[in-house]
């Protein structure tokens, strides 16, 4: 079985359209893809289409932004109900969030001197949802810095000029969402949130007793001891085990839908169990 389960389109913080996200995940030799926007299903209907004709597994997803003990981290929703009630409520005021928060980092960067931010960024994107990574296109594009990780360094994040902060809803309250609308909720690349193990450990703990369910233990850029230490996780905690390659189609971007290891254990593929 080859899947690959967290990938984004043009409808969040991804380049392609969702046709063009599945013809490549079906052209990789993928047996089972998702699509997992920010915070929006909103390409899953065109994605599901260009599924069909391609006899391509299709798995409705969402990439949901929730706090844990004041932190942001991210939730995947797989399996999921696109056009359940509670899922779509929660999901706009998360876009609601991100509206708020795209105005407040134009206006913090119009403050350091760079002019018409959310007017520049609207036009990297195809849809009205402006996150970071449609800022920091506009900044490496007016030539204010030469790549994504100089952009966030120096201005996207903590007390840089465009360092926005947003509270999201508790992730206890996100894996009800999930829950709600059918779906499994799964802790999103887990090693990239820079806590130490013990804190990671916390997490988990936390996250099965608000009944979530896995985590991502293989990503696009996890080396062989990080899927060793992510399977042992879900391992100890119970939890089942998901992959994806966190596709967003950037030039830079070095990971490819469906390059990824094998999941260690496949008895607990969450795919088992949708």
């Amino acid at each position: 079985m080859k899947a690959d389960l967290h990938n984004h389109s043009y409808y969040s913080d991804g380049v392609l359209s969702p046709s063009e996200v599945v013809r490549l995940a079906s052209q990789t030799g993928c047996d089972l893809f998702s699509l997992t926007d920010h915070d929006t299903t909103d390409g899953i209907a065109e994605a599901q289409l260009e599924a069909d004709s391609l006899n391509l597994s299709l798995i409705n997803g969402v990439e949901i932004s929730a706090f844990w003990r004041n932190m942001a981290i991210h939730i995947l929703g797989l399996g999921i109900d696109i056009n359940n009630d509670i899922l779509q409520t929660g999901l706009e005021h998360n876009q609601k969030l991100r509206k708020e928060r795209a105005e407040k980092i134009a206006l913090s960067l119009w403050r350091s001197g760079i002019k018409d931010a959310l007017e520049k960024t609207q036009s990297f994107s195809k849809t009205e949802m402006l996150t970071r990574t449609h800022f920091a296109q506009m900044l490496i594009s007016e030539g204010y810095c030469k790549d994504m990780k100089a952009v966030f360094r120096r201005y996207l994040t903590g007390k840089k000029p465009g360092g926005v902060s947003v509270e999201w809803k508790g992730f206890d309250e996100v894996v009800h969402w999930i829950h709600a609308a059918g779906g499994k909720a799964l802790i999103a690349h887990p090693l990239r949130y820079r806590m130490t193990n013990t804190k990671i450990k916390k997490l988990l703990i936390d996250f099965k007793g608000v009944l979530g369910d896995g985590l991502e233990v293989v990503t696009g850029t996890s080396t062989e001891e990080e899927v060793k230490l992510s399977s042992q996780w879900a391992k100890d905690y119970n939890l089942l085990a998901s992959c994806g390659s966190d596709f967003h189609g950037w030039p830079n971007q070095r990971v490819r839908i469906g390059s990824l290891r094998d999941l260690p254990d496949p008895e607990k593929a969450i795919w088992r169990y949708l």
